[in-house]
């Protein structure tokens, strides 16, 4: 009797430990190796100046104050509650307050927030490897500076290998990203910890009276350095944003009991050490290392770093996926790397489009410090995203007064749009960066859904009802074959014009007919027992919709399979898919303007097939040809 309660709550104990692990890997890799980059970038305002104890301490209490307001206090506390069936992420949340909202007035400016969070994060996957990397690699100026030359073919070489080495998945070298963080972060608080002993005074800055002074004296310049700040909370979206990976709990504890301390160990360590000696403020990450031990700390700040790295490309991957699904993107290729985890997953044009724009940015800038301007937009960008939509979803699903949400997050709000803002000034030094991949993305994913919205509207206006169909059809001469056909269409209502097409061109119609129409729901998955809903619109043809989640890849055969325990009869070795092949081309009178037309027209040409989207055998597929102008 014993021995059988003892048993669960060990193994509990075991899982426990193992996602606390897991969530080291995944979720904290961004944040985690802020360190490198951030307090330096702080200080480097003050180069060619004397640097005085109280501005390192005013920057310090800015920094540890950003993390407990932005990380703790907005992510961890409030909008990690606001999850969609467990699902977190802008795009999620954008999901989650559409569905909440009262009016198609608020929908629409869910949606835009939604797209705009969506754009700025893929700005991030770009930046976020780059900046991560090079400032890395950049410890081996401070080791050997007559090898300063090589930072930046090694760099290239570290972001070469690690993007083409995605195609394989990270279902074996995932298993090592924990532990390899573990040591990380013990590392960098340690190396804090014996500095903060020799200099405890540096524990000061926990007041944050140190860092409104900081404010206070320095005005304008302090305005600049908060632009910094918000380096150190890089990566806090991602705490939300991976939450369906490990649950809530695990990432809360690793937080607030492991993590936190040890970033700021780290960063109270370093700023102990520039004030006791001001010289060591071009590089104090680096330089809070015994001479011994720097070498090694780059290899594994490197790792670290290809860690950080894999987790924002990866989550980029799924977001990709998330906007295909939600009909912001066109079809892509997308390739499942694990055979028992859903989630790690491979579309190799995002992958593409993120290392050539990845190099690019390491080319132009060529160091972490000419990068960390262009770092700052899309963080904070995000942050007003997802702080603007969580406002709602708490006011609308939560039931918060209008007094309690303005307080709570008008006051996050206020700290995100004043690092914004002091991001803002930026934008000539780095800044544009984001904001044209941002703006870029906005564009492809309106014009996306607007160029399928109008080929939807122009396909209805020239579609036969499919009532009309039926009722013509006991007096019509169609032949009927054995076999069983499969039209996908957009709209069960109407007939798909690929069977109006093999009417057409063959005169006959299978004994049994399916028409299906994919339905992409606004939560993560859908209930495997609501997957499909067939009804008999006449005998031998039926009308089925397929519902998938927004993080599920559609697989048509597998779902229409299903069909059998509902006493309909489905054999997959006599069944033929029937598909409408779209040829896009311009309309006399266009309704897409300029470089939107040719922008849909590029996508649509470009855009996988149906046939592999929805995994159709190809050796069943027949494709009917449509001209469609728009």
């Amino acid at each position: 009797m014993t021995s059988s309660v003892v048993q669960p709550d060990g193994a509990a104990e075991k899982l426990r430990l193992s996602a606390l692990i897991g969530v080291l890997g995944v979720v904290y890799g961004d944040i985690g190796t802020s360190p490198l980059y951030a307090l330096q970038t702080c200080l480097a305002y003050f180069s060619g100046q004397h640097l005085v104890s109280e501005d390192v301490l005013g920057v310090l209490s800015l920094i540890t104050w950003a993390l407990i307001i932005t990380v703790t206090l907005k992510y961890v506390t409030f909008i990690m509650r606001a999850d969609n069936n467990g699902e977190g992420g802008t795009l999620s949340l954008m999901a989650l307050a559409s569905r909440v909202a009262r009016s198609e007035r608020t929908r629409v400016a869910a949606g835009i927030i939604g797209i705009v969070g969506a754009g700025l994060f893929f700005g991030d996957g770009v930046i976020t490897p780059a900046i991560s990397i090079l400032s890395a690699v950049e410890g081996i100026e401070v080791v050997a500076p007559s090898m300063s030359e090589v930072v930046l073919p090694v760099a290239i070489a570290v972001i070469a290998v690690l993007f083409l080495v995605q195609r394989h998945g990270t279902a074996k070298v995932g298993q090592a990203f924990g532990p390899i963080m573990v040591i990380w972060f013990l590392s960098i608080g340690l190396l804090g910890l014996a500095q903060i002993i020799q200099h405890p005074g540096v524990l000061i800055a926990l007041n944050p009276w140190f860092g409104i002074g900081f404010i206070v004296r320095h005005d304008r310049m302090a305005f600049l350095v908060l632009g910094a700040v918000v380096l150190a909370v890089t990566g806090a979206e991602a705490l939300y944003a991976d939450m369906s990976h490990f649950g809530r709990r695990p990432i809360r504890i690793s937080w607030l009991y492991f993590v936190l301390p040890c970033l700021l160990l780290n960063y109270y360590g370093q700023s102990a050490l520039v004030i006791s000696h001001p010289g060591t403020a071009d590089n104090p990450f680096y330089k809070l290392a015994p001479h011994v031990l720097q070498m090694p700390l780059i290899l594994l700040a490197t790792i670290a770093t290809v860690i950080a790295s894999q987790a924002v490309i990866s989550g980029a991957f799924s977001v990709s996926r998330m906007c295909v699904q939600l009909g912001l993107l066109p079809r892509m290729e997308v390739r499942h790397t694990s055979e028992t985890e859903q989630g790690q997953i491979y579309v190799p044009q995002t992958n593409t489009i993120l290392a050539i724009g990845v190099l690019l940015l390491v080319l132009t800038f060529r160091s972490s410090s000419a990068l960390a301007s262009a770092y700052g937009i899309a963080v904070t960008g995000t942050f007003l995203c997802d702080n603007t939509l969580a406002a709602f979803v708490y006011r609308r699903q939560f039931g918060w007064s209008r007094p309690v949400t303005l307080a709570v997050f008008g006051t996050i709000g206020v700290v995100d749009l004043a690092f914004f803002s002091a991001n803002s000034l930026k934008i000539f030094e780095g800044g544009w960066v984001p904001l044209a991949i941002g703006f870029s993305i906005i564009l492809i994913m309106t014009t996306w859904r607007r160029g399928r919205s109008l080929i939807m509207a122009r396909w209805m206006q020239d579609s036969l009802p499919l009532s009309a169909f039926l009722a013509r059809l006991p007096q019509s001469r169609i032949v009927r074959v054995p076999g069983t056909a499969v039209f996908m269409t957009g709209n069960l209502d109407y007939v798909p014009n690929a069977l109006l097409h093999n009417l057409k061109h063959n005169k006959v119609l299978h004994e049994q007919v399916f028409f299906v129409t994919v339905r992409n729901l606004d939560v993560p998955q859908a209930d495997p027992g609501s997957r499909v809903a067939v009804e008999e619109a006449a005998p031998g043809i039926y009308k089925v919709a397929l519902y998938y989640g927004f993080m599920e890849s559609p697989n048509i055969p597998r779902a229409l399979e299903s069909l059998t325990a509902q006493g309909i009869e489905f054999k997959a070795m006599q069944t033929s898919y029937f598909l409408g092949r779209e040829t896009v081309v311009p309309a006399s009178v266009p309704k897409l303007r300029f470089i939107r037309r040719w922008l849909f027209l590029f996508m649509a040409r470009n855009a996988i097939t149906a046939t592999e989207f929805f995994r159709i055998p190809s050796d069943r597929v027949v494709e009917l040809g449509v001209r469609i102008a728009v």
